[in-house]
């Protein structure tokens, strides 16, 4: 069972910067997307925005507009630790931030890297606040 735990957040001013870490275990050999969701303020479950996540097979990285140049995601596979560092923050930034996981299965590799942020995640954190405020 993938468990994840989520470091980091905080308050900070705009225009700073925030680093997340998520610690992940329980990971087999599959092929894994690793990322981060986000639940802004008066916001229901449902609403739950994809921020941006990372391939463990290539590497490859994903990024909501909203977030592009700004924020980056990095992996650490030896450490199973993987990070998002904000920078440039605003204060429409500001929500609980979920790490997230979901195994890609085999036969739906296209439909995953398409849309990532539109597939299950079936393992997520507790979520850590982040707070962009004057």
């Amino acid at each position: 069972q993938v468990q994840l735990v989520e470091s980091g957040g905080g308050l900070v001013q705009p225009g700073g910067s925030l680093s997340l870490s998520c610690a992940g275990s329980g990971f087999t050999l599959d092929d894994y997307l690793i990322g981060w969701f986000r639940l802004a303020p008066g916001k229901v479950r449902e609403e739950r925005e994809g921020v941006s996540c990372i391939s463990t097979s290539n590497g490859e990285t994903y990024y909501a507009d909203s977030v592009k140049g700004r924020f980056t995601i990095s992996r650490d596979s030896g450490k199973n630790t993987v990070y998002l560092q904000m920078n440039s923050l605003k204060p429409e930034d500001t929500a609980v931030y979920y790490c997230v996981a979901t195994r890609v299965p085999p036969y739906g590799r296209d439909r995953y890297r398409m849309a990532p942020f539109s597939v299950p995640y079936d393992f997520w954190g507790q979520g850590t606040q982040v707070s962009v405020s004057p």
